[in-house]
């Protein structure tokens, strides 16, 4: 079977059974998707700018193994945790595991990925149960699941759709561009000529600084085929040479509209 011309996932919820099918088809094999699902991977793709990423993921992948994944909000800077346990696991093909979300009142569901080659790819069936009784939570969870699916897509398929990555640096402390210090505000110099040159080089979109009424902070948008392109920008960085405080937090983008 082949990779058919939509790809983008569509997930469909069942209110009076409770369950929700998705299903997307992925330029990606089969042994990639099932890596992207298991591994720390996911604080890679599992989230975007302006809803949510996932910050942190630990995982046994084993039955009986539980796994945890955590992250932020947005909007409101607000902390999630979703976990479970696996129930059964047959790499690279299929996983069944339970669904414990913080934000779901602490109903436990039960989750299944299969994955199955296809020409040109990878075709990921999911399906998610137990939301009986709780139809704005079905509903929600299988919205939820067509914008996971469609990070995933981005992700792993090899055309690059997520080339683009949004590139915080945060200072050690709110008030930093108003009472930096000499070494301070010399690696802060070094730093903007250093992403000047990635501008020229078109590695770079734009950066600059951010009026954040909580704490001003640095923004850029750097053109990559994969994060560790990114990282590598980030570890050459005079502002983290410095040793003064400043991190960075790295974050696909969906798309990019310029």
């Amino acid at each position: 079977m082949s990779l058919s011309q939509n790809s983008r996932a569509r997930a469909l919820a069942d209110a009076n059974r409770g369950t929700i099918l998705a299903v997307v088809e992925i330029a990606a094999p089969v042994q990639k998707i099932f890596d992207a699902l298991t591994s720390s991977e996911v604080t890679r793709w599992w989230g975007s700018p302006d809803t949510y990423q996932v910050t942190e993921w630990e995982a046994e992948v084993r039955p009986g193994g539980k796994w945890r994944a955590s992250g932020v909000g947005a909007a409101d800077g607000h902390l999630f945790s979703v976990g479970g346990e696996y129930l059964e696991v047959s790499p690279p093909t299929r996983l069944v595991q339970t669904w414990v979300a913080d934000w779901d009142g602490g109903n436990a569901t039960t989750l299944t990925y299969e994955l199955s080659s296809i020409d040109g790819g990878t075709r990921l069936t999911l399906w998610h149960e137990g939301f009986a009784g709780r139809p704005q939570s079905c509903a929600g969870h299988a919205q939820g699941w067509e914008r996971v699916l469609g990070w995933l897509t981005a992700y792993a398929s090899p055309d690059g759709k997520v080339s683009h990555f949004l590139c915080r640096l945060i200072p050690p402390r709110p008030d930093f561009a108003l009472t930096m210090n000499a070494q301070e505000k010399s690696a802060m110099s070094e730093h903007a000529r250093y992403w000047a040159g990635k501008l020229q080089e078109g590695i770079v979109v734009a950066f600059g600084p951010v009026a954040d009424p909580k704490g001003g902070w640095g923004v850029g948008i750097v053109r990559a085929k994969e994060v560790a392109g990114v990282e590598a920008i980030r570890d050459a960085d005079p502002a983290m040479l410095a040793d003064i405080g400043m991190r960075y937090e790295i974050l696909p983008m969906m798309a990019a509209v310029y």
